[in-house]
């Protein structure tokens, strides 16, 4: 594969992890939080069960590997999901995106921090700008609190929910760097994606039993479809294609594409408005996935192809 179609499909992964973090939103509006979580690993499940079975040349597996895939469905699936969900319901897309985009400082943080992985005087300054843009979001809904805008005191609950969905989803990488070495990455997502299943089906069958199917327009089951597989299937597809050609330290840095498409699906799709905080947030937030994922002139030692769902 040539070097533009490669990079053509790492921009159209991350960007479609925006979207749906984006339209997420209006499914909140329409379906419960565990509803919607379950039918998203169902359907997503039923598009990866060829994906389920094992390959000839894979080993047995060990409980420890057992453990991690638990673990790695557990923080980076039912937990992020959860997390993600209800903070986005209660803040905006575009806020969502901003505090998205600090994934690969935060995943280079656990990775110096539990794989003992050097961190450089760039990462860390990518930490400085992930921080200082949550931080511009914080402030900003503070000051809209504070003049009695609707829904503004629920938004600083929201973002920290999202920012929860960040620290989940960077234990999801770094756990994801012990199963590679044993597992390919279709059976690892198949196989989180039917743990994710099974641990939101109690929630999901009580919310399902009490709840106005019929009531749901068309439009939003079509939603719902996309964001099943976009955020299960295609995003890895696309990325796991783009990697193949390109170093993983290179391809990081299309992790910009992240917030830049979620705000843009916030404000021409969801009408939300982007202020000049929120814009200055948007471009310190891009500033730090830059520094953090821009290549060094070596492959790095890890890849941020775990961040993908």
């Amino acid at each position: 594969m040539n070097r533009p179609v490669a990079y053509a499909c790492l921009a159209l992964s991350m960007s479609l992890v925006g979207s749906y973090v984006a339209l997420s939103k209006p499914l909140t509006a329409a379906l419960p939080v565990f509803l919607l979580g379950w039918m998203r690993f169902g359907i997503g499940g039923m598009a990866m069960l060829h994906w389920l079975k094992k390959p000839a040349g894979e080993g047995p597996m060990t409980w420890q590997i057992r453990g991690l895939l638990f673990l790695e469905s557990f923080l980076g699936n039912f937990l992020f999901t959860i997390c993600m969900l209800f903070g986005v319901s209660m803040t905006s897309a575009v806020s969502a995106g901003v505090i998205m985009a600090a994934i690969p400082a935060v995943v280079a943080l656990l990775s110096w921090i539990f794989l003992r992985e050097r961190l450089t005087a760039r990462v860390w300054a990518a930490l400085v700008c992930a921080l200082s843009g949550i931080g511009l979001l914080a402030w900003s809904h503070a000051s809209a609190n504070n003049t009695a805008a609707p829904g503004a005191e629920h938004a600083l609950l929201g973002n920290l929910l999202v920012f929860c969905a960040v620290i989940c989803e960077a234990f999801y990488a770094v756990i994801g760097k012990k199963l590679t070495g044993t597992l390919t990455p279709r059976r690892i997502t198949s196989l989180i994606n039917l743990w994710g299943f099974l641990l939101m089906t109690p929630m999901g069958l009580y919310m399902a039993w009490q709840f106005d199917f019929t009531a749901v327009h068309v439009s939003t089951w079509t939603l719902l479809v996309f964001y099943s597989l976009a955020a299960s299937v295609w995003t890895v597809w696309l990325w796991m294609t783009g990697l193949k050609s390109i170093p993983a330290n290179l391809a990081g840095i299309f992790t910009v594409m992240l917030p830049i498409s979620a705000t843009l699906v916030g404000v021409l799709a969801l009408d939300e408005k982007l202020s000049g905080m929120r814009l200055l947030a948007l471009l310190i937030a891009v500033a730090g996935v830059v520094l953090a994922t821009l290549p060094n002139g070596k492959t790095a030692d890890h890849t941020v192809a775990d961040l993908i769902h």
